[in-house]
């Protein structure tokens, strides 16, 4: 094998290795039987979602006051705008990514992107489908939910009904982190 046949092969390694890593999820812990939100219309869920709660994980560690905000581009895709207030320094942090509709006709199955190409999947699996007053979000993981509204607090009726299904679906719900606002 000549040197220059190597090089393809050794910077293909990587990206196998991102593959088998996000194909790795266990079926305990993979949300391909939580049905996706079917009446689904894109331009009511854009525009200002506050987080309630969440599942801890590390690019939200120390974040309150957690916004997420969506708008439709000129292309069809959606811009998001992902805020929050660390608690530690009172900085603000915010991060800037893209959203586009997994396929037409799929329902709220989107897929977002904060890193260049790389895409996660993006599941409402529970909606307030008249008002769009609070929405429920997953990835291809249970160890990925967030609670949304569009109000800086939320009903507990509301919230208690979302965790009970979040419950019902295998989430572990004693983790939920109540995102203060």
């Amino acid at each position: 094998m000549k040197p220059g046949q190597l090089l393809p092969i050794v910077l293909s390694v990587p990206f196998i290795l991102v593959l088998m890593i996000g194909c790795s999820v266990s079926k305990e812990m993979s949300t391909d039987l939580i049905p996706v939100v079917k009446s689904f219309e894109l331009q009511k869920f854009l525009g200002t979602w506050y987080e309630v709660a969440r599942l801890p994980h590390s690019f939200e560690n120390g974040l309150d006051k957690v916004t997420a905000q969506y708008s439709l581009r000129d292309d069809g895709k959606i811009d998001v705008l992902n805020k929050g207030l660390k608690k530690e320094t009172g900085e603000w942090k915010e991060a800037k990514g893209k959203a586009r509709m997994k396929e037409p006709g799929a329902g709220a199955f989107l897929e977002v992107s904060f890193f260049w190409i790389f895409y996660a999947d993006y599941k409402v699996i529970a909606l307030d489908t008249v008002g769009y007053s609070y929405a429920m979000i997953t990835s291809s993981s249970k160890s990925y939910l967030w609670i949304l509204s569009r109000t800086p607090a939320m009903d507990d009726a509301v919230y208690q009904s979302l965790i009970r299904k979040a419950e019902k679906w295998g989430f572990n719900i004693s983790e939920i982190y109540k995102v203060p606002q």
